[in-house]
């Protein structure tokens, strides 16, 4: 039988019968394997070409509940609204997407022009971030001090509280979820936790013989955990109170470079040894290990705690998936990174967006769907070691430099 007759008989016998969909769905699949036939002389794209005209014909000649799937309708306009979104290289709205006009963020609304220059700090501005409400920005820098801003309604900055008691360069600062405690880790100094109220500091932890590398907090906001440069000392968790709950350490343990905690709270992920990730899930215990083939320097998780990305000294981002079902991560290029510790940062809806800081001067944002930046911001005069994105405010990045200021980035004037 030839595929004529076989539509012929679909169209005028096998419909007419009721049989059942599933004989005709095997029927169909007999048709599109083009079982029994002798290939080894024909063309795969001529076959390819054959199955797909096959395919329209069945369509028109096969009654709709054999040819529709269930909850076809639903699948239809999912399809429609993320053709839309993957459409939109500025996705920045979260407002509802509606099928009956198309959709469009315009790059008017986004984060591209120097809005306001913040020059409070006396040397180096080493790390920068926004709190989770977006209420607030805080900063930490090479002349031992940390600040935290005030983000006002018209998104100007105003600084509300400087931090005085690290005796080192202060490297990083991280929000509590709920945003009233704040962690300050010097640069091979202890760590110090902050209440965001009164910029009193409430405890510190460790002593001159832990020295803290990076820190991160658990969602409850009433527990942390910190990992030391030093392989002797490893990962501790501790809770606000000061007291140890938990420590990974040992012989084997390797020195650790960075770590965070997802935002769901069930991974611990660390940077070990200049070019390993280990993600630990901390519910089962399961641990899976990603190679790198250069020096990873930070480390930074989406907000759906889905993704991470590294930066590395080869002048490359990397974007893996934490449930590990990716086999090779996506790859951003175009800013240099070589020397320097640059952290880079997500933003935007659903974190659509990567954001970094570069040796050049200059702030590179990629739409994280393609390798290539979409915007290159000027502005700072040298190395930017940091950015972070409002997790509110989408329009507002913040980025940190050797030059001695934090730019705050906005739409450009003519928009606003």
């Amino acid at each position: 039988m030839d595929i004529s007759q076989a539509l012929g008989l679909l169209r005028k016998q096998i419909s007419a019968l009721k049989i059942s969909k599933e004989k005709v769905h095997k029927l169909a699949y007999e048709l599109l394997t083009l079982k029994g036939l002798d290939l080894g002389c024909i063309d795969c794209d001529a076959v390819h070409e054959l199955r797909k005209g096959l395919i329209s014909k069945l369509e028109k000649v096969l009654p709709p509940p054999i040819t529709l799937p269930e909850r076809r309708l639903e699948h239809l306009v999912e399809m429609a609204v993320c053709a839309q979104i993957d459409g939109c290289t500025y996705h920045s709205s979260s407002e509802m997407i509606s099928l009956y006009g198309d959709h469009h963020c315009n790059r008017d609304q986004f984060p591209t022009e120097t809005i306001q220059i913040l020059t409070n700090h006396q040397n180096e501005v080493w790390f920068v971030q926004f709190s989770n409400n977006g209420d607030y920005l805080a900063s930490s820098s090479r002349d031992c001090t940390a600040i935290i801003w005030k983000v006002q309604d018209d998104n100007r900055v105003t600084p509300r509280h400087l931090l005085r008691s690290h005796k080192s360069p202060v490297s990083f600062v991280t929000w509590s979820p709920d945003d009233t405690m704040l962690l300050t880790c010097g640069n091979m100094e202890v760590l110090k936790l902050w209440d965001v109220e009164t910029g009193t500091c409430k405890r510190t932890f460790g002593n001159d013989d832990f020295i803290v590398s990076s820190c991160a907090w658990f969602p409850d906001s009433k527990r942390l955990v910190c990992g030391s440069s030093d392989p002797k000392k490893g990962i501790y968790m501790w809770d606000c109170e000061g007291n140890e709950i938990k420590a990974w350490k040992g012989m084997r343990m390797p020195k650790v470079l960075d770590l965070a905690v997802t935002p769901d709270g069930e991974n611990l992920i660390s940077i070990f040894s200049d070019k390993e990730i280990t993600i630990l899930n901390l519910t089962t215990s399961a641990e899976r290990v990603i190679s790198e083939g250069h020096s990873i320097t930070s480390l930074s998780v989406s907000g759906d705690s889905k993704f991470l990305i590294v930066n590395l000294n080869s002048q490359e981002i990397h974007m893996w998936d934490i449930a590990g079902e990716w086999t090779k991560p996506l790859k951003y290029e175009g800013h240099r990174q070589q020397r320097y510790v640059i952290r880079s940062c997500f933003g935007g809806v659903n974190s659509m967006f990567i954001a970094s800081g570069s040796e050049d001067s200059k702030v590179y944002i990629w739409n994280r769907r393609n390798s290539k930046p979409i915007e290159i911001l000027s502005g700072h005069m040298t190395t930017v070691n940091c950015v972070s994105w409002n997790p509110k405010r989408f329009n507002m990045l913040a980025s940190a430099s050797d030059d001695y200021t934090i730019r705050i980035w906005g739409p450009s004037v003519q928009s606003r």
